[in-house]
């Protein structure tokens, strides 16, 4: 394993009724004034809204409402929700949402402590914030793992970049698996992808030697393939709505990355797909994978000979690389399974798009076992159309 350095600061409320309980206990420490922020109306149609406002009016605060956070946060919502905060006296955010709320508000949080732009300080002056609005997160999609990191994903349109940024961490982020049930079942199965994904791009990345944090990776990719199947047969099972929920969060609480160099190549590819297209972002790491995996297996072929018998079950080949090359068909095949797309055209993605410019703004990694180039990115993209 590699050196590191690790610290987690975001507390942990898990399961049935644990918003309420989370709410009541912390939020007197937290300040008068709370900005509820949430995405679309799945939010208000579910009754939850009305619950979480109850709740905060409950403990004395004032409720200042931001909505209409879309799926693929702005730069400009990133500005228009830092405006609120500074204009309302704002003491506290509160996201109610999956990965795009939550992701807003953590660069919300920065911003609306500071005059300076701070797409510009992080991407121009390579510089980080260091004074946040004390920000929570209620998680109703998972998936994304953002309560657990300070990370997020924004997109800056004038720009056509789709990158990422660092924020706040939560002071502390409640996972209700019932919650899960307010948003519709598709976008269940794709966040559930996403966390297959996470743990996919740190799996494999360096150390390629065998270590602790791809045994406990081979461990989340398993329970994810397993629970999503039990889902697709009972959608409304708690058990597996948990497990799903909880991996999620162990995708990206940093333990997975513990000595580890990550990759990410897919989800760069994914985010300047999304600066394009405002695609789906599970959907685009499901179109892409396969693609990008089929790229570098042979570069790569002991580790994904190892993905494919730790996490599928596949028996050896007469090769490793065709071991290697069964695991990648067997992530295919999955996909097709459990009904996520296969094809930017499946995706409804303009087929007349600028796939060069989106190859060429891509951000190259080198944490994998091999390191594309523009062209080979572009090559990828022309296969999945």
């Amino acid at each position: 394993m590699e050196k590191f350095t690790y610290q987690y600061p975001v507390k942990q409320y898990f399961g049935k009724g644990c918003a309420e309980e989370a709410l009541k206990k912390e939020m007197p420490d937290m300040g008068n004034v709370v900005m509820l922020a949430y995405g679309g109306g799945s939010l208000k149609r579910t009754g939850l809204y009305d619950k979480i406002r109850g709740w905060l009016e409950n403990a004395g605060k004032t409720v200042v409402d931001f909505g209409g956070i879309m799926p693929n946060p702005t730069y400009d919502k990133v500005q228009e929700g830092a405006e609120v905060v500074r204009k309302e006296g704002v003491d506290f955010i509160l996201a109610v949402g999956g990965g795009s709320v939550i992701d807003c508000c953590k660069i919300i949080s920065a911003q609306a402590k500071t005059d300076e732009d701070v797409w510009n300080m992080f991407y121009n002056e390579h510089r980080l914030p260091t004074e946040f609005v004390p920000c929570g997160a209620v998680v109703t999609a998972s998936g994304t793992g953002a309560e657990q990191n300070n990370g997020a994903v924004i997109t800056h349109e004038e720009k056509k970049i789709k990158g990422g940024m660092v924020g706040a961490h939560n002071d502390f982020a409640m996972l209700d698996p019932m919650y899960t049930m307010t948003v519709p079942f598709r976008q269940v199965i794709y966040g559930a992808f996403d966390t297959i994904s996470h743990a996919m791009e740190t799996y494999f990345g360096k150390p390629q030697e065998n270590n602790l944090s791809d045994d406990i990776s081979e461990a989340v990719m398993r329970s994810v393939i397993a629970n999503i199947r039990v889902l697709l047969t009972d959608p409304e099972n708690y058990n597996a709505r948990s497990e799903l929920m909880w991996s999620s969060a162990m995708a990206e609480n940093g333990i997975l990355k513990i000595g580890k160099v990550t990759d990410f190549q897919c989800h760069q590819m994914e985010h300047q797909l999304g600066a394009y297209t405002d695609c789906n972002h599970g959907a685009g790491l499901a179109v892409l994978h396969p693609a990008l995996y089929r790229h570098i297996c042979e570069a790569g072929a002991a580790k994904f000979a190892r993905f494919a018998r730790n996490v599928w079950g596949i028996e050896e080949k007469a090769t490793e690389l065709e071991t290697a090359q069964a695991g990648v068909a067997a992530l295919a095949d999955f996909i097709k399974e459990i009904g996520l797309p296969a094809s930017f055209t499946e995706m409804g993605i303009d087929p007349n798009t600028d796939f060069k410019a989106v190859a060429d703004s891509t951000n190259i990694t080198a944490g994998c076992c091999k390191k594309l180039t523009h062209e080979e990115i572009l090559e990828i993209f022309n296969e999945c159309r």
